[in-house]
């Protein structure tokens, strides 16, 4: 499904000189693997999500992103979304005047071939609305406008679930959320899985993997992946943190 290989990147900065963050990060998921990507704050994880939606902020100088057999650079943001690639970003943006439904329903529509009409499309919002257990009243507002932290949250989820994409990228959606937000959060993630869905699930926190169980767990650090296992890396990093990273650090730089 998606393909990284020795992905370079970072942000341009004032005097032109681009900021490297990525620093020859490889990662392959394959179709229907959910992955985690875990590591301490700095280490490039958003900068990733960012660089595989397209965000201009950031500048690819080196290496290959392939998503379904085609390269990412090549495509628009609106056209890796057209193709099926989802970001449910770390802090959701406001957009007043706009409806989540109107919202979903263009985004919807843009992605099918054939067009669902308002009674199919409004069937599929409110089955997607009562797994999440939103009240119906909530399409009608202002896409995340005067939303608290854990509706924010629970909106990107509903946007996940109704554009149903074949590779979603979840960028620390478990921020701020009580306990009972994050097991919603995560029936809706789980509600997708399947042969032909992928999910790259970016966190700093073990306790949304005990919802959402990963085929595998990645350590970022300094804009490489480090480490990979199964879910018991992420329990072993609750418990040990990340100060073995500034010793394995050090013993690189004196080798």
């Amino acid at each position: 499904m998606l393909q990284i290989i020795d992905l370079h990147a970072g942000y341009v900065q004032e005097d032109g000189s681009i900021h490297e963050i990525l620093k020859g990060l490889n990662l392959n998921i394959a179709k229907g693997e959910v992955h985690a990507l875990m590591g301490p704050n700095g280490s490039g994880k958003s900068t990733l999500a960012r660089v595989l939606i397209g965000d201009p902020v950031y500048k690819v100088t080196q290496g290959q992103v392939v998503y379904k057999g085609e390269s990412v650079f090549e495509l628009s943001v609106d056209e890796r979304a057209r193709r099926g690639m989802f970001l449910a970003f770390q802090y959701p943006m406001e957009i007043p005047g706009v409806s989540i439904a109107n919202f979903l329903r263009l985004a919807l529509n843009s992605r099918l071939e054939r067009k669902l009409t308002v009674f199919e499309f409004y069937k599929l919002l409110k089955n997607r609305m009562a797994l999440l257990k939103m009240p119906e009243d909530f399409a009608e507002r202002y896409l995340n406008e005067g939303f608290s932290g854990g509706e924010k949250k629970r909106c990107e989820v509903l946007q996940m679930t109704v554009l149903n994409p074949d590779i979603a990228i979840l960028d620390e959606t478990d921020s701020g959320l009580d306990i009972d937000a994050l097991k919603i959060v995560a029936e809706g993630v789980n509600s997708l899985r399947g042969p032909n869905v992928s999910a790259l699930v970016i966190t700093h926190y073990q306790r949304l993997l005990d919802y959402i169980v990963p085929d595998k767990v990645h350590v970022l650090n300094a804009g490489q992946i480090v480490k990979t296992g199964d879910q018991n890396l992420a329990t072993e990093l609750e418990q040990i943190g990340y100060d073995w990273l500034k010793e394995r650090a050090a013993v690189h730089a004196q080798s």
